[in-house]
């Protein structure tokens, strides 16, 4: 059996990994196990290791990362693959693939091809309900949703805090997430122009002091607020297209564009060309007089309000 691991999902494809070790070790011990590092082994070293027969175990298991960082490998993959003894399992573990490449294209139509993707918001919220559940606590679907958009869509750092969160309370809900979590600079930012479409400037005048308590500089929030713009516009402009057909031309999150749907039905096209165009001013108002950057984009928060 010879097994691809890929993509950019690094939690996931550990996770899918590490099992498989697991798995190997408990029914032929760790005597089987091998071993290898594209960047450091020859192919002559990663050909013997998939030739030679197993020691002391009946089965022999072979873990290569980034065997494609050597040049001979990719040279002489199809005899790599041909001289895997039968006693051997192979696991090739390429975080990052050309798929322009014939050697992305042997390895799919070739071996057990896994493809572990980066998760969106909605996917990784399922995913922090399951993990909390397999480490012995609870979470429900709404606190996980809460916990995505305070953090943000690292699936590390997600895990990390639930981690801090169980050891906290096994049965994680809003306000253990509240009082033990940081709000994400980019998330907030999202919720700020939320509030202020919503005509609630007492919010939104509150997250802006959230902001620049946790030492984020107008300038910074200026060019979240760009970004959330571009955002929205796509988003606009995309007419009744559906949120994944969105993300997939745009190149973003679904659940990015999802959150950004509901802000889109708010307001007009026109309204969306002021936004941007009065950022824009004020911007390089900023950057061209001796203005005051905190009371500048406090007063275009306060005008997206009213």
């Amino acid at each position: 059996m010879i097994i691809t691991l890929t993509g950019t999902n690094d939690v996931l494809r550990q996770e899918v990994l590490s099992q498989l070790v697991s798995e190997f070790v408990a029914e032929h011990t760790d005597m089987g196990l091998e071993r290898l590092d594209g960047e450091e082994a020859s192919y002559e070293q990663m050909h013997a290791a998939v030739q030679s027969l197993p020691f002391l175990a009946a089965r022999k298991l072979i873990i290569v990362r980034t065997p494609s960082a050597n040049k001979d490998f990719i040279e002489h993959f199809e005899q790599f693959l041909a001289d895997v003894a039968e006693t051997n399992d192979v696991v090739l573990v390429e975080p990052k693939l050309d798929k322009r490449l014939a050697y992305y294209k042997q390895l799919k139509k070739q071996t057990d091809f896994r493809e572990f993707a980066v998760l969106d918001g909605n996917s990784l919220a399922r995913y922090l309900v399951d993990y909390a559940k397999k480490q012995g606590g609870s979470l429900g679907s709404s606190d996980a949703r809460l916990l995505v958009d305070r953090v943000g869509l690292n699936q590390l750092t997600l895990q990390h805090e639930i981690d801090k969160l169980l050891a906290y309370n096994p049965k994680i809900d809003h306000k253990s997430i509240e009082l033990l979590t940081e709000r994400e600079p980019q998330s907030s930012v999202f919720e700020l122009l939320d509030a202020a479409f919503a005509g609630n400037a007492k919010k939104a005048a509150q997250l802006y002091k959230e902001q620049r308590a946790m030492q984020v500089e107008p300038q910074q929030i200026i060019a979240m607020l760009v970004w959330q713009l571009h955002i929205l516009a796509i988003v606009k402009t995309a007419g009744p297209k559906s949120a994944d057909t969105v993300a997939k031309e745009a190149k973003i999150s679904p659940f990015t564009v999802r959150k950004t749907q509901n802000l889109a039905r708010r307001i007009s096209l026109a309204q969306l060309k002021k936004l941007i165009t009065d950022l824009r001013e004020f911007d390089v108002r900023l950057k061209s007089e001796a203005l005051n950057a905190d009371e500048t984009v406090q007063y275009y928060l306060l005008n997206l309000a009213q």
